[in-house]
């Protein structure tokens, strides 16, 4: 199965992909034999070998991806390996200078992964109240009524834009995701705390009597956007 929603950390070795509500943090095949230098086909024959051990500590996820050769394309499966599964698979490898290195480095990328999962969880739980907020802002500014019911999608468009550069429908788009689908998941601490910021903003400039046109020039011609994780 094809995973569209990847987003890697800073260093490389973990990403982050959404499982059911939350994002959880995962490192790939590929990634374990780039870093550790064995043989990609090395790794998978372990993963193979060792299928049954490595799912007692979950679901062994993958994608299909595109493998360009001379004569054309084919398609390749590529692991998906949670932290348990990814930890267990290096006591497979030989103990080479290279595999203890990775070892450290992978302990330091999946302790980052949780830290960053933490603090958007903090993120997100002083965003909601503020989001309550911006919604009674845009009810009662008549916004809702003069755009012909379709504000409260403008404006949340409009705030995504100005904190993450892309509306919430193109994120949505971008991961694969059904329209209507919540697109907090996606967003890093530090672009979940600019969005909350520019929802606050938002809300004031409506208190003030201002429309649209005129948030939508405050906003988009201010402070620049952080990029989603």
């Amino acid at each position: 199965m094809k995973d569209h929603n990847q987003h890697p950390l800073p260093g490389g070795l973990v990403l982050l992909k959404p499982i059911g509500s939350r994002m959880e943090p995962y490192t790939t095949a590929d990634t374990v034999a780039e870093y550790a230098q064995v043989q990609r086909q090395t790794v998978e024959h372990l993963i193979r070998k060792h299928k049954s051990d490595l799912e007692e500590f979950g679901l062994l996820g993958f994608e299909i991806r595109a493998c360009p050769h001379r004569t054309g394309a084919s398609l390749q499966k590529l692991y998906h390996l949670n932290e348990q599964q990814a930890t267990l698979l290096i006591t497979y490898l030989r103990n080479t200078e290279p595999v203890r290195r990775f070892k450290k480095a992978l302990v330091r990328g999946f302790f980052e992964a949780r830290q960053e999962l933490a603090r958007r969880e903090v993120q997100r739980a002083v965003k909601a109240p503020v989001r309550r907020s911006l919604t009674d802002a845009i009810r009662d500014s008549g916004e809702n009524e003069r755009m012909h019911g379709h504000a409260y999608t403008a404006y949340t468009n409009l705030i995504y834009k100005a904190a993450a550069g892309r509306t919430a429908a193109q994120m949505r788009k971008d991961a694969g995701l059904p329209k209507g689908a919540d697109v907090v998941p996606l967003l890093s601490s530090d672009a979940l705390a600019l969005v909350t910021r520019r929802e606050n903003q938002v809300a004031a400039l409506l208190d003030c009597g201002m429309t649209y046109d005129a948030i939508r020039a405050v906003l988009l011609g201010g402070e620049n956007h952080v990029h989603t994780a």
